[in-house]
């Protein structure tokens, strides 16, 4: 108690009591979170105001917005598009490899007729999925696809892929794949959104999506003449069960129904980074020039330099208070005309260190280090690898997602139709769900993480195999992105024409000994 309200508690008890309940009050209500960050008493917090709102105020209602302005990113700031491209080549690379893993202990069979059915499913997918064929725009093969289904994804927030079956001459399955951009799934005539109904998606009471919506056209393209029309898709297969229609996305709030570009969080940040960087380059470019302003005491408003630039070359030759220089042009002035020179002061040395701060920024929002962001690798050994460490674990997780949201499902579809078809015998196929998915086992396997420094790599994952903490064929992927046993069986043939040379070459060593 201090000096006051001891004097208070002698002078006024009944006041002396009031105050102190009212202290007990007072720390009640500031404890906790009320005292740090949700507080609505301290300075640096008191003009903080934010609204908070559901997944439909906050990302359904924005995403027109984001998508554009994400899209206009990619296009136009280098840092943006480094992150998207980053992401599709090391989670998508040159397209995700079927590696067959059927369950042969559960179907009863020998691990050579594992074997060989394994090498017969990817023998007859290879069939489907290399060609250009598997594409209903026929632009692209399977692949391909993966690759821009994954960079529509992280660019618009997520993306759709139907499955229709259309014949074509001198083609044995029907699957084809047709990607959908995300703007395409909106709600018929552009209403707005309901309950059941947000930007495309139609759900249920329980939540559920049960359908998509999309138009016949692009709703941001200005040269189509014919009107809009809607398809309702729906989600799942009435008879089968199996999906129509596949959707990309990553869910950040929960009821969320659509997703959200990658660079929303970091919009903002890369717009202005673009801007200072235009800044500051087209300082540097005035400042390569021979920059100067003209000063003139006479009335006239002819322009006397305009001359010296052809005037189809000439920026703004309309403008009267527009005077254009060439490169290294001689200009006589006219009486009472001067010139001063102007100098920018660049390049800005401060320059460098406030990108890559912000880059590191963006970077960590993106789970991107800055090192692979904007490919310099300046650091030492171990932090170089540090960074490339943390990057793979994202690199690892988009690419399971995109395994099982993309892949898995396409290649179940394919195994459809090449079992219906007779091309691969799986008795009880459609018949028991444990055994299709028996026969569906398979993993997906992308470009490798690289190293740098191969030589420790290696001896690191020789190691492994040799303490039973990893496998051959885990490290080889690991490693190269590679199959140990193709790799083994490469190697034998290799081997054996070795050793024919070797052969050879001996006999012809023998026969040169016996002439001398």
């Amino acid at each position: 108690m201090n000096i006051f309200d001891k004097t208070l508690s002698i002078i006024s008890p009944e006041k002396a009591l009031k105050r102190t309940l009212a202290k007990k009050h007072l720390q009640i209500i500031n404890s906790g979170y009320s005292n740090y960050g949700a507080s609505r008493s301290k300075k640096s917090l008191i003009g903080w105001i934010s609204r908070g709102g559901s997944p439909k105020e906050d990302i359904i209602d924005n995403l027109d917005t984001l998508r554009q302005r994400s899209r206009d990113l990619y296009m136009g700031a280098p840092i943006a598009t480094s992150s998207i491209k980053t992401l599709r080549t090391n989670v998508i690379g040159a397209g995700l490899k079927l590696k067959s893993q059927i369950d042969g202990d559960f179907l009863g069979l020998t691990e050579e007729e594992c074997i060989r059915l394994e090498e017969q499913i990817e023998r007859e997918f290879s069939l489907w999925a290399d060609t250009k064929n598997c594409d209903v725009e026929r632009l692209n093969n399977f692949y391909e696809l993966q690759q821009l289904a994954f960079l529509s994804w992280m660019m618009n927030g997520d993306t759709f892929t139907l499955m229709p079956t259309i014949n074509r001459i001198n083609e044995i399955y029907d699957l084809r794949i047709l990607l959908v951009e995300a703007d395409r799934v909106c709600n018929p005539n552009n209403s707005s959104n309901t309950e059941s109904m947000q930007e495309g998606v139609e759900v249920n009471e329980n939540g559920e999506i049960v359908a998509y919506h999309i138009c016949s056209i692009h709703p941001l393209s200005t040269s189509y003449t014919k009107a809009p029309k809607w398809t309702r898709v729906e989600a799942y297969g009435k008879n089968t069960g199996r999906p129509n229609i596949l959707h990309l996305m990553e869910s950040e709030r929960i009821g969320q129904k659509r997703g959200v570009p990658i660079l929303a969080p970091v919009i903002e940040a890369l717009k202005q980074l673009g801007r200072y960087t235009d800044a500051e380059l087209m300082a540097a470019v005035i400042s390569g020039m021979y920059t100067v302003f003209i000063e003139s005491k006479s009335n006239d408003s002819e322009n006397p330099y305009g001359e010296s630039i052809p005037i189809e070359d000439q920026v703004d030759s309309e403008d009267d208070n527009s005077y254009e220089l060439g490169n290294g042009a001689i200009i006589s002035l006219g009486e009472g005309e001067s010139i001063k020179e102007a100098n920018p002061g660049r390049p800005n040395t401060a320059f460098d260190g406030f990108v890559n701060s912000i880059c590191r920024q963006v970077g960590a929002a993106l789970e991107i280090p800055t090192e692979l962001l904007l490919k310099q690798f300046t650091a030492s050994y171990s932090a170089s690898r540090a960074a490339l460490l943390e990057a793979w674990k994202m690199f690892r997780m988009k690419r399971e997602w995109m395994s099982n949201d993309f892949c898995q499902p396409i290649f179940e579809e394919f195994m459809c139709e090449a079992v219906a078809k007779g091309r691969i015998n799986a008795p009880g196929f459609f018949n028991n769900p444990l055994i299709k998915k028996a026969y569906c086992n398979a993993i997906w396997t992308g470009p490798s993480a690289g190293q740098i420094d191969p030589l420790k790599e290696v001896n690191a994952a020789t190691k492994r195999i040799e303490e039973g903490f990893s496998t051959r064929s885990k490290e080889t992927m690991e490693l190269t992105g590679g199959d140990f046993y193709k790799n083994a069986k490469q190697r034998i043939r290799e081997e054996k024409t070795m050793k024919e040379v070797r052969n050879i070459n001996a006999v012809q060593e023998k026969s040169i000994i016996k002439q001398e």
